[in-house]
């Protein structure tokens, strides 16, 4: 049998679930966007795309025209968002594809006119307002005004929505009371546009904070995949399983290095256990004082630096571990289960990251019969 180095399995059914529990969350007749940038948060953007519109979602985000390009691909024709700011590199695949684009400046919209009318079609943009985040959009009502004043004197180019993003709304008190802030300034900001343009700021974090706050739609993004940023009684279960295997298993007395640096000195007999996953698969070099693995259902702590292509672990108290064992570093096995909040802490980094970290090499399938 040829069992893979190195694999992410991912479940879409916990995909589709997560979308229904969270579109159960926003008040009746709010929308819920599903973010799939970042190639689905590493998930596949196609297959988890196809499973949050089954689950409930009536719109999609991605990061760039390219991202939007590759849905588009796929077969999947629900509209499609560009969070990113429109450019002239990419603004005519991005108008062939019917992707919703991204404007925050007069010049903006004039690149989707003049692609637009090239391509004689009508391109929809939503308009991006920097409530307080610093990265893109109109900051005051005299840059909304201009870009408005060019939306009117741009036939070809439609605005069909408005939006900000909340940069502190995982945060605690203070979080929230400026996550409140962005919400006032957005609100005035949007008050004049016509009733038909869809409103959006809510992000995961606030979807299960303050549901209120939800307008036309909300976006989910961490929360889809099981990993929502605040507290929540929603039932949102992990949609990816990372694992490797052993290669190989040996005995050493006390008194013995393992791995780069000599960090790690074994102070009593022991087995080791050497993973065939590393670093170079885009697992985190800094876990390594902290980070376990599972082994038929029992923690095993690493030991030494981990190595580009290789780890060790210590299997002492698993007599019974072997060659060919799965190794599970994100997942369940028997009782015992690790998340990618635990190899964030680990790491010192966040969730986001770690689900997005495992390289090329790691062999991404996905499973359609069953859920973690």
């Amino acid at each position: 049998m040829n069992m893979p180095r190195n694999r992410r399995v991912i479940l879409p059914e916990n995909i589709r679930k997560n979308m229904r529990a969270l579109c159960g969350m926003v008040p009746e007749g709010v929308g819920v966007m599903a973010v799939v940038k970042a190639d689905g948060y590493g998930h596949g953007s196609a297959p988890v795309a196809r499973a949050a519109l089954e689950g409930g979602a009536s719109m999609l985000a991605v990061a760039s025209v390219a991202e939007g390009t590759e849905i588009r691909k796929s077969g999947i024709q629900a509209p499609i968002l560009v969070l990113g700011a429109v450019s002239r590199d990419d603004v005519d695949e991005g108008t062939e594809s019917g992707l919703i684009q991204t404007v925050c400046s007069p010049e903006m919209v004039e690149i989707c006119e003049k692609s637009a009318k090239e391509h004689k079609k009508q391109t929809k943009v939503h308009l991006k307002i920097d409530t307080g985040m610093g990265r893109i959009g109109v900051r005051n009502p005299a840059e909304r005004d201009a870009v408005l004043r060019a939306l009117a004197h741009s036939p070809h180019v439609k605005l069909t929505g408005t939006f900000t993003h909340f940069s502190d709304a995982d945060d605690g008190p203070d979080g929230m009371e400026y996550t409140e802030h962005q919400y006032r300034i957005f609100r005035d900001m949007t008050d004049i546009l016509d009733a038909g343009v869809l409103r959006h700021c809510a992000n995961s974090a606030v979807i299960h904070r303050r549901p209120d706050m939800a307008m036309d739609m909300v976006r989910a993004g961490i929360s889809l995949y099981g990993y929502p940023p605040v507290e929540t009684g929603l039932p949102l279960k992990p949609c990816m399983r990372w694992t490797a295997r052993i290669s190989y298993v040996k005995e050493i007395p006390s008194g013995v290095y393992i791995s780069y640096g000599r960090t790690f000195l074994s102070e009593r007999p022991m087995r080791i256990a050497t993973v065939t996953c590393g670093y170079g698969d885009g697992y985190h070099r800094c876990a390594g004082k902290a980070a376990e693995v599972l082994i038929r259902g029992k923690r095993a702590s690493v030991v030494g630096r981990i190595c580009m292509d290789q780890m060790m672990v210590d299997v002492t108290d698993i007599p019974d571990a072997r060659m060919d064992d799965e190794v599970v570093l994100m997942g369940s096995s028997g009782p015992e289960r690790i998340t990618a909040e635990d190899l964030a802490r680990w790491a010192g980094t966040i969730s986001y990251e770690i689900l997005l970290s495992a390289g090329s090499r790691v062999e991404r399938i996905y499973d359609f019969s069953q859920e973690f």
